[in-house]
């Protein structure tokens, strides 16, 4: 099961999920940021949403072991189940089977700094010279 570090982790979405790999982000605004992820090294089987709030990690029942064994073929690494919000009248079930699982904590924005502009409202340029800091 998934032991969470103390913070404020309502907000969940997938972040990435490439070959090798999937990433849960978790924050209270993920508009901006978020703070937390967790990093299923090699998933075998996902059952999740896109975007949840609010979710409860607990053990997995012997009805969804015996599903991602018959599935995969193989007993998982590490085997993550939860109830969370998912926008709907009822809860939605997430199942995650994988490899291995990383938590990760620490600030990742989910922008890119605007853009300086090449010139200036005036209409003169903002260019540098080689000594110019930046």
């Amino acid at each position: 099961m998934i032991t969470l570090p103390a913070g404020s982790w309502w907000d969940w979405d997938v972040w990435s999920w490439r070959p090798g790999e999937l990433r849960l982000a978790a924050g209270y605004d993920l508009g901006y940021h978020h703070g937390l992820e967790l990093v299923f090294a090699d998933p075998l089987y996902v059952r999740c949403p896109g975007s949840f709030q609010d979710p409860v990690f607990r053990p997995p029942t012997p009805e969804e072991r015996w599903l991602v064994e018959r599935q995969c073929g193989e007993e998982p690494g590490v085997l993550v189940a939860f109830e969370a919000d998912g926008g709907g009248a009822e809860p939605v079930s997430g199942l995650i089977a994988a490899g291995g699982v990383e938590v990760r904590v620490g600030t990742v924005l989910r922008h890119l700094p605007a853009p300086r502009p090449a010139d200036d409202p005036n209409g003169k340029s903002a260019g540098r010279t080689a000594s110019s800091p930046r």
